[in-house]
């Protein structure tokens, strides 16, 4: 168990030695990533759900948090569509069975879910990642894009339509669509197109007209903020609202006062497994986002002190009338390559979002859902990862059945379901294999004491010998086969 403070405290290690030049690297950074974050903590908190304010404040106290304790200097903690969508289904379980407010149930799981963290973290215990392979988490992630990207489309259409998997989706949507709103989809199609633009073509020609690479660049980083502020003047200019464009509404101003959660006994037990899933599926990622970073750097991501930072920024997420975060993927690559040499860029990220909660969400006021939809929409579809696919194909079959599973799973059955199977297929396939391991017959190298397989190499064997190496750890799971393989080998030599 970790000891000693200056052992759980990373802080202290990295502000040793800061210096005025990161900090204005950290500045720069903590601004492009205020911008984006934005438009996508109102997002995602409305994936999840939950009032606009939440996406908020689940973007302020819990870098600070993570500063503290985390080990990746590039990793930008906060408000993720998929922990979003994992939120909601744990929510719309528990507060349909459990006398519990929806924000509140919210708080009460970021909590639950930051002490599961923190305690793993003291434990030392930052292998447990390894129970979730890359193909269960990848196959779940682009499972859960999809699923995000279709749940939205209802609000770019201005319709009503849910569902909890596709095949109650997407039925939904088809019998929907005939009463879509045409002020609706001309403003979330419009926004989509622009954000598709930006993403693909607004930086090159913005230097082929002349404006400097980073500007460019900066612009694209914009690109959801500017759509987001054309609509809700257009929505404002125009009286959209009585077109039947939906808005945001009121946005309270000011921080969050800091409280302890709901602790409803009930609800609490039905969210601990979901905490502990949730938890796990957002430290692997968070871990897989920090380790490519930081190779990039040749910064080393501890996942032990991993499991301590993302814990305490849960918890206080929980305390600050927030809901469940972790390190985002699109997030965390945009304050790496806009220069971030610290965890200081998430605490000047926390202060600008703090800013905007408390002066500037009076503007959010006339913002269209169905740009928020479209902002959601363009943010994951990246994440679907169809090379990933591939790779598992070429690499194993194992591992693209048990990516595929996942991925079918999650978008056939649901988040919990889909994460199950893949869990269940991967330790099926590994336990198979352990079970039935590789025994070789083996023969000395001639002139050497090295032995290898007699069916690859010119070696020396005896008669009256026989050699093998089992190229698998000893267990009782595969002690059977491995006496009836040695047993029949030996019935096969006389000798």
């Amino acid at each position: 168990m970790v000891s000693a403070r200056a052992s759980v405290l990373s802080a202290p290690e990295w502000l040793r030695t800061y210096s005025g030049d990161e900090f204005r690297a950290d500045l720069f950074a903590s601004v492009i990533v205020t911008i984006m974050l934005i438009p996508q903590s109102l997002a995602y908190a409305l994936i999840a759900g939950l009032p606009p304010e939440a996406g908020l404040y689940a973007s302020m106290f819990p870098v600070l948090a993570y500063a503290c304790f985390g080990s990746s200097r590039m990793l930008a903690v906060g408000p993720v569509a998929v922990i979003s969508l994992m939120t909601a289904t744990a929510l719309a379980d528990v507060t349909a069975a459990h006398d519990i407010t929806w924000p509140a149930a919210a708080a009460l799981l970021a909590v639950l879910s930051g002490t599961f963290l923190f305690l793993l973290g003291l434990l030392r215990m930052g292998w447990i990642a390894n129970f979730l392979s890359h193909s269960v988490v990848s196959g779940f992630i682009s499972a859960s894009a999809i699923y995000i990207a279709l749940g939205q489309v209802p609000h770019v259409l201005g319709i009503e339509a849910d569902g909890d998997t596709l095949p109650t989706l997407l039925p939904a949507l088809v019998a929907g669509a005939p009463d879509a709103l045409p002020a609706v989809m001309w403003i979330g199609g419009a926004a989509i197109a622009f954000l598709v633009f930006a993403r693909t073509r607004l930086a090159g020609l913005l230097v082929r007209l002349g404006v400097a690479e980073g500007a460019a660049a900066l612009a694209v980083r914009a690109g959801p903020v500017l759509a987001v502020g054309a609509a809700t003047v257009a929505v404002t200019g125009f009286d959209l609202t009585a077109q039947g464009v939906d808005v945001v509404g009121t946005v309270p101003s000011g921080w969050p006062a800091l409280a302890a959660p709901t602790l409803e006994w009930g609800a609490m037990v039905a969210l601990l497994p979901y905490a502990a899933l949730l938890s796990l599926v957002g430290f692997v990622e968070s871990v897989s986002v920090g380790q490519s970073l930081g190779m990039r750097r040749r910064q080393r991501v501890e996942p032990d002190r991993e499991l301590l930072g993302l814990g305490a920024a849960n918890f206080v997420a929980g305390i600050s009338g927030a809901f469940p975060v972790t390190g985002g993927f699109s997030r965390s690559v945009v304050n790496s390559d806009a220069g971030a040499a610290s965890p200081l860029a998430g605490v000047l990220t926390g202060l600008g979002m703090g800013i905007v909660a408390a002066f500037f969400t009076p503007l959010f006021h006339d913002m269209p859902r169905a740009v928020l939809a479209a902002v959601i929409i363009c943010a994951v579809l990246p994440l679907v990862d169809l090379a990933a696919m591939r790779r598992a194909w070429h690499h194993g079959r194992a591992d693209f059945a048990a990516l595929m599973l996942t991925f079918s799973g999650v978008l056939l059955f649901g988040v919990e379901a889909g994460i199950a199977l893949g869990v269940l297929v991967s330790l099926g396939i590994h336990l198979g294999r352990s079970s039935r391991p590789h025994l070789a017959v083996v023969g000395r190298v001639p002139g050497t004491e090295h032995f290898r397989n007699v069916d690859r190499h010119a070696v020396l064997t005896a008669d009256h010998v026989l050699c093998v190496r089992v190229d698998e750890a000893l267990w009782f799971g595969n002690v059977r086969f491995l006496e009836e393989r040695l047993t029949s080998l030996v019935a096969s030599r006389p000798d």
